[in-house]
């Protein structure tokens, strides 16, 4: 849900967020000695991404109303890590095969051996199924929902996608947006324009986060077969028209909450700098093209988000 981010892992899990985000950057993944079988499994659920997914939930419901009931918000928020940390195994499961192509994932449970793809099916199915009747009994249904709708998206359609066509990206920012979602409903039973704007701000982020990562890792993802970026555009020419232009786009998107009257006047010169600081960097990255520009990038969409996020609960109007 959030993020989109894979941020650690880059494919994620479904729900990146992100968003928070999502967010830790991949890096290679050195061999470790003899991790026991709970290390493994809590590995399984790429606690960094789903951190960053579930800051986006709390976001969302913090933001939906004045005040929101603590009780159900922390249910949410508990139903909604089930859900993404059963997402993430899932997806240890179904790209196990690839994962053992790439060097930084190459040891990860599976393709290093230490669990079996029974083990990580079973532990993904039986947490998102515990989650998903979670959320429907101790939060709403509607939550519940949206919950099973990003895990199927993010695993039966983004992540099939992503060895078939560039539009994959596109197409997981949909579920990866999706934690504000379901923070917002958790509180107020139904989505208005509030919660569309939060959606739009982690949605049109996760391009500029997502591609950076594309570019760092070009030559891991062609030799597992993943079309994160276009084959015929080695000079990254169509990426970084994406990234400028996305970077171009989350300024105004970013101010959306205050034009709702969602944040007081306080919000709208610090996250319009941000913004402009964001879009630097962009530029920077773009004029480069090197592997150095996109880490650069990367880090700075880490820290843009949680910033934003920080000026919008301080400065909410209710």
């Amino acid at each position: 849900m959030t993020a989109r981010s894979e941020m650690a892992q880059v494919e994620s899990s479904t729900f990146a967020v992100a968003g928070t985000p999502a967010a830790a950057a991949p890096s290679p993944i050195a061999p470790c000695s003899n991790p026991s079988k709970l290390a493994d499994y809590w590995s399984l659920t790429k606690p960094e991404v789903t951190f960053l997914v579930l800051i986006a939930t709390a976001l969302g419901g913090f933001m939906a109303v004045e005040s929101p009931d603590a009780m159900i918000l922390f249910h949410a928020v508990l139903g909604t890590a089930l859900v993404a940390g059963g997402t993430a195994a899932l997806n240890h499961y179904l790209e196990r095969e690839y994962d053992s192509r790439m060097r930084r994932t190459a040891n990860r449970p599976l393709p290093s051996g230490r669990l079996s793809a029974f083990e990580a099916f079973a532990f993904g199915a039986g947490i998102s199924m515990v989650g998903v009747a979670y959320l429907a009994l101790f939060v709403n249904r509607l939550t519940s929902i949206l919950g099973l709708a990003t895990l199927l998206s993010y695993l039966c359609i983004y992540t099939p996608l992503k060895r078939r066509t560039t539009w994959a990206t596109f197409v997981g920012a949909i579920p990866g947006a999706a934690p504000v979602l379901m923070g917002w409903s958790a509180v107020t039973g139904g989505l208005s324009a509030g919660a569309w704007a939060l959606y739009a701000l982690l949605f049109v982020w996760q391009f500029p986060h997502f591609l950076a990562i594309a570019w760092m890792y070009r030559e891991d993802y062609a030799r597992a077969g993943m079309l994160m970026l276009p084959a015929q555009d080695p000079h990254g020419d169509a990426a970084f028209r994406q990234i400028l232009g996305y970077s171009l786009a989350l300024i105004p998107v970013s101010l959306l909450p205050a034009f709702l009257g969602m944040t007081g006047s306080g919000y709208l010169w610090p996250v319009a700098l941000l913004g402009f600081a964001f879009l630097y960097f962009a530029l920077q990255a773009s004029r480069e093209r090197t592997k150095l520009g996109a880490k650069t990038l990367l880090h700075v969409t880490v820290i843009y988000l949680p910033l934003v996020y920080a000026v919008m609960a301080a400065t909410k109007t209710g």
